[in-house]
């Protein structure tokens, strides 16, 4: 079972407690010849994903549908019937039902903003769904039916400025998370996500304005997506990019699909899935086709490479990291779109070079890594990149050059809140303190100093 973010979300909204709730449920039952006893406990066990039997599902829809005066659905408590007979455990934390019209997915997505806002603790620790159900936002992307009218009608009209300050919100919080991280920047993204982005979406507008809203919405959802990634709570940042996926469908930018699905690759990589990894790159490589641009294929085909390499497919491998270079080599920063920035110079290479390394080619992965070191880059992009160049100068034997270069990582690391840098600090200090050198010991307490702040 998977915690109910949509029936507590719509209990918050209607200002009710749980002994409330009971209470109220009881009470409708009775109007239907019922005998209920509820208590606080069992709307608790509703919370955690348990669907009550019989017609207490369509009691609770009504309770709350006469509390916030309108008609609340099965599918709006996270209660609904998907294919197969089944309920869906998925819809509860802001997954999409299948065919779910788009006003339907409004109020699943914005209820999973709620709850984050409000930090609900059971988030942060929902684990990311796999198999099929990975799988469908990634098909359902790639497969008909298109969107055909996303207009809306709504109490107030969606402006061309709203959507600029969205469009300006995303690129000021991608600079906030380079510089601070992930953890201290998505509370920030969500927050505006509730106070801006949810208004618009309910609001009233155009086809062609539609359109161009939820792309911008889309770009947002996927900045929470990975600065959820980077705080390690995989569950939820899945879910933000499968809105920001659907969003991205419903917006007809194909490339911008192809985009959040990187994310979802990249994802899937670190969670050690490297055939999904492969699967979805493919996806996105094939479904965006010709609107795919320079920088997002060349980031698309060497995580293929590093994928391929860690299952021992060194032609494969091999195969993609040369379309990767073939790729970076036509990038064009002025004709890329914003979300594509992160693909700066030197990212192919330290990919490759994790690549490379996997397949036990050290003095290529070395050429690679200290190429990547050199290009330019923000700070968390280099603190990854010195990670890597230092790793691999540990494994050839240059423990006193890996301290220098692990100096650098650790003081660019400074002001950082990212698991994900956390993790990389964490990594080198062991390999350091374990190689024995003088220098490297002391650079390993340099970064033990960086790590004894609690994020």
């Amino acid at each position: 079972m998977e915690p109910n973010v949509l029936l507590e979300s719509l209990i918050d909204e209607a200002g009710m407690s749980r002994a409330g709730l009971a209470g109220h449920v009881n009470r409708a039952g009775r109007a239907r010849g019922l005998s209920l006893r509820y208590e606080h406990t069992a709307v608790s066990r509703w919370l955690k994903g348990q669907r009550p039997r019989g017609q207490v599902p369509d009691l609770i829809c009504e309770v709350l549908g006469g509390r916030l005066g309108r008609p609340v659905v099965l599918d709006d408590i996270g209660m609904g019937v998907v294919s197969g007979g089944g309920y869906g455990s998925g819809h509860g934390t802001g997954d999409v039902p299948a065919g779910a019209s788009l006003s339907g997915f409004v109020e699943r997505a914005t209820a999973l903003w709620r709850s984050d806002e409000q930090q609900r603790p059971h988030l942060a620790t929902v684990p990311a769904v796999t198999g099929t159900t990975a799988v469908m936002p990634v098909w359902e992307w790639e497969n008909p039916p298109e969107d055909t009218d996303v207009s809306r009608p709504g109490p107030g009209r969606v402006s061309a400025a709203d959507i600029e300050t969205l469009r300006s919100a995303r690129d000021h919080y991608e600079q906030m998370y380079r510089k601070a991280g992930g953890i201290a920047t998505r509370p920030r993204i969500v927050r505006f996500l509730n106070a801006e982005a949810a208004p618009l979406l309910r609001g009233g507008y155009s086809d062609a304005l539609g359109r161009r809203l939820h792309r911008a919405t889309a770009a947002l959802v996927a900045m929470a997506g990975v600065c959820a990634y980077d705080s390690d709570a995989h569950g939820l940042a899945q879910r933000y990019f499968h809105q920001a996926l659907r969003l991205a469908k419903s917006s007809g930018d194909r490339a911008l699909g192809g985009y959040v699905i990187a994310l979802l690759v990249t994802q899937s990589l670190f969670l050690g899935d490297h055939r999904r990894s492969i699967a979805f790159a493919e996806a996105a490589l094939r479904a965006a086709g010709d609107h795919i641009t320079p920088a997002l294929a060349a980031d698309l085909h060497a995580m293929q490479a590093k994928a391929y390499a860690r299952l021992g497919d060194a032609a494969s491998a091999r195969a993609c990291i040369r379309r990767a270079e073939a790729q970076a080599g036509r990038i064009h920063t002025g004709r890329e779109p914003d979300e594509t920035g992160y693909v700066q110079p030197g990212l192919v290479d330290v990919q490759v070079a994790e690549a490379l390394l996997s397949l036990g080619d050290l003095p290529a992965a070395r050429e690679h890594a200290a190429s990547a070191v050199r290009a330019p880059a923000h700070d968390r992009g280099r603190v990854h990149r010195l990670a890597m160049l230092s790793h691999i100068e540990l494994l050839q034997g240059e423990p006193d050059r890996a301290a220098g270069t692990a100096a650098e990582m650790a003081e660019r690391a400074r002001g950082m809140e990212s698991q994900r840098l956390r993790d990389r600090l964490r990594q080198v200090r062991r390999e350091l303190a374990e190689s024995g050198c003088a220098d490297a010991v002391q650079t390993a307490g340099l970064i033990d100093g960086a790590l004894r702040v609690p994020l």
